[in-house]
């Protein structure tokens, strides 16, 4: 997750089949089943694209020529989409929903600056490529909303619209992002800390993949002090989780057997290249022109963008009474408040 907030996601399929030895729960990769109630989720297919391995799942394929493409956060997975998937493929999108590289069966390479703005927004042109769009929709949540907001400065001629969620545009400003964090927040503030100490965050999530994954998917968490050092980390070693379940124990297995697949440093490495994103972005035109809908939650702890309007001219905010997980915790009213904005750009 990004800025002032601190959470995670993983992807699915990446156990097909599997069952996770922590939560006894059977994971198939394609959807799950709750008190009668079954969401189904695509077949991946792997898609070689920009010198690495995608896993994509895709929906209305029959709807070629309208793509969409949802972009997970951290530490997340498409399986976080599963909720929109099939309104937006029954409204005419072909969606398209990639596990991101270092994500789920995608490839994880082994330097830490393949993770960095070009190569995450070069994955998604190659793959608009193969499918053989000049453009998308793009759509993305927390750090997916950072890769979008990337693509469209760098690629803006591939995006025709934007929604992001959680995540606002972040000026670029004259330091570095992780300096400015590391004199604001501190060296424990887990951006800084993922920076400073590489691989430390990793092992202790690693260790505690299930425990961490649980205590971070919650929704209505009281309000507490905050505790000495990293945050992240005390929360992957609680031993009690607060708040409430945001999603059943069934859909909490898919990103737990992912999880404990792929480790964390892949995901994590999205963030060790922070200030290389901020030197890439230097002669960059900053202002997003697309049309482009903002979606908050309420009580999401990712701080909003004072000046949003400044570099996104042509926005439209929605606010969600939720916490930072926003498609998850509200997935009607997240798909309503897509569908009902796409349909007026559409009608205009």
């Amino acid at each position: 997750m990004l800025q002032q907030k601190e959470d995670g996601h993983q992807p699915v399929g990446s156990h097909s089949d599997n069952t996770s030895a922590k939560t006894g729960q059977e994971v198939t990769g394609i959807g799950r089943q709750d008190a009668g109630m079954t969401i189904d989720f695509p077949e991946p297919t792997r898609i070689s694209v920009n010198g690495v391995e995608l896993e994509v799942f895709e929906a209305g394929r029959q709807n070629a020529g309208n793509p969409i493409v949802l972009c997970h956060g951290w530490p997340e997975h498409a399986f976080s989409w599963r909720h929109q998937v099939p309104a937006l493929a029954a409204a005419g999108y072909h969606v398209i929903v990639p596990n991101q590289r270092g994500y789920g069966n995608s490839s994880r390479p082994a330097e830490v600056t393949d993770y960095d703005i070009a190569h995450l927004s070069g994955d998604l042109v190659a793959l608009l490529d193969h499918y053989g769009y000049d453009d998308a929709t793009l759509v993305g949540h927390d750090w997916g909303a950072a890769v979008v907001w990337g693509l469209t400065l760098l690629h803006p001629n591939r995006v025709n619209k934007v929604i992001n969620l959680s995540l606002p545009y972040l000026e670029r400003g004259e330091m570095p992002w992780i300096e400015v964090m590391e004199a604001v927040l501190g060296s424990d503030f887990y951006f800084v800390h993922f920076n400073r100490q590489p691989g430390v965050a990793d092992a202790v999530f690693e260790e505690n993949t299930f425990q961490f994954l649980r205590n971070l998917y919650r929704k209505n968490v009281p309000l507490a002090e905050p505790q000495p050092g990293n945050a992240l980390i005390n929360l992957a070693r609680a031993e009690t989780p607060l708040g409430e379940p945001v999603m059943s124990d069934s859909e909490l297995a898919v990103f737990v057997s992912a999880f404990e697949s792929t480790g964390f440093t892949g995901g994590i490495n999205w963030y060790r290249n922070l200030d290389r994103n901020w030197r890439l972005l230097a002669d960059v035109d900053p202002i997003i022109r697309q049309p482009t809908l903002m979606i908050y939650g309420d009580r999401d702890t990712v701080a909003r963008a004072e000046r949003l309007t400044e570099f996104v001219p042509n926005v439209e905010v929605v606010s969600l009474d939720c916490g930072h997980w926003i498609q998850q915790e509200k997935p009607e009213e997240t798909t309503e408040a897509i569908l009902k904005w796409l349909d007026q750009r559409d009608a205009a």
